[in-house]
């Protein structure tokens, strides 16, 4: 058996859980999310707690055991809890802002950069103060939440992906716990 497929997700009590024509809803406090199931996977309800079943032990069914029970737990974290991104922007003239449907960002090119916010999210850009080194600087705040893991996941890392932070001085855009090593720049010829 699966050790991720094989453990049981555990149901609160204000989760409202069904499986209709081979289709798992998870209702929560927080919104609704559907998953259709992949051929040869059941899901069985009893009290307060899911099961995924496979009908064989096929290569592809043990992938598909895994990756269903994942998925399930993913929804069913999404709808109670949701999920948080944070970013932070780092660098001189380098800001972010909500306008309507877009985030707009100032990252250091010639242009402003616009990306399309998903209407499941809700996105959120602030500058903070920081000192570094004797002046004060601003620096950007995003967070990115939502019900689904994979939505989250994907916007931050297209919000990262257009300035990725770089090794001289860490100028960009990173999640709040990265960690950039920075190089030393060229040593002086004498």
């Amino acid at each position: 058996m699966s050790r991720i497929g094989k453990a049981p997700i555990k149901l609160s009590s204000d989760l409202n859980v069904t499986v209709k024509d081979s289709i798992v809803t998870v209702k929560g406090k927080l919104g609704e999310l559907n998953y259709t199931l992949l051929p040869g996977i059941t899901v069985e309800i009893e009290e307060d707690v899911l099961n995924v079943k496979r009908m064989d032990d096929s290569k592809e069914q043990r992938a598909f055991h895994g990756l269903t029970r994942s998925l399930v737990q993913n929804m069913v974290i999404g709808v109670s809890e949701g999920y948080e991104k944070i970013l932070h922007i780092f660098g001189t003239g380098y800001s972010a802002e909500v306008v309507g449907p877009w985030l707009r960002m100032s990252l250091g090119f010639a242009h402003d950069i616009l990306i399309g916010i998903p209407k499941e999210l809700t996105v959120e850009a602030n500058a903070v103060p920081r000192s570094r080194g004797g002046r004060s600087d601003f620096t950007t705040i995003i967070n990115v939440k939502g019900i689904s893991k994979q939505l989250v996941g994907q916007f931050a890392a297209e919000v990262r992906g257009c300035r990725p932070p770089e090794n001289y001085k860490g100028k960009g855009v990173r999640y709040h716990d990265e960690y950039v090593a920075i190089k030393a720049g060229k040593a002086g010829t004498s």
